[in-house]
């Protein structure tokens, strides 16, 4: 049974800095795509950015660019998303998922199969 289970979210000032721990089980991260996605109060989720399962790419949303940076680590079998310069527009619950086995890194959350229950980032004074 494939698992996420994301952690590191908190209260953070404007211009801080967190990082994100997305801890995966039942699958590796050598076969399987993973991103990140986020939901802000009020609005749909959308997607923050993703690594792929061989060549370790990445591909961030424009919003994040730049400030943000996503990583992994197979041995521990988890992913992290460090995040810089945080704004208030980036306060969300964040979430880790994977779409099917041996697919591409996408940021479309409809093409996601298996989700994390979510951690909240508030960036806030």
């Amino acid at each position: 049974q494939l698992q996420l289970v994301e952690s590191g979210g908190g209260l953070v000032q404007p211009g801080g800095s967190l990082r994100l721990s997305c801890a995966v089980s039942g699958f590796t991260l050598d076969y399987y795509a993973i991103g990140w996605f986020r939901q802000a109060p009020g609005k749909g989720r959308e997607g923050v950015s993703c690594i792929s399962s061989r060549d370790r790419t990445t591909k961030y949303a424009d919003s994040v660019k730049g400030r943000f940076t996503m990583s992994r680590d197979t041995a521990k079998n988890t992913v992290y998303l460090q995040m810089d310069s945080l704004e208030s527009e980036d306060t969300a619950v964040y979430y880790c998922a994977v779409p099917g086995v041996f697919s591409a890194c996408n940021l479309s959350p409809s093409a996601m199969e298996n989700w994390g229950k979510g951690t909240l980032v508030s960036v806030s004074s």
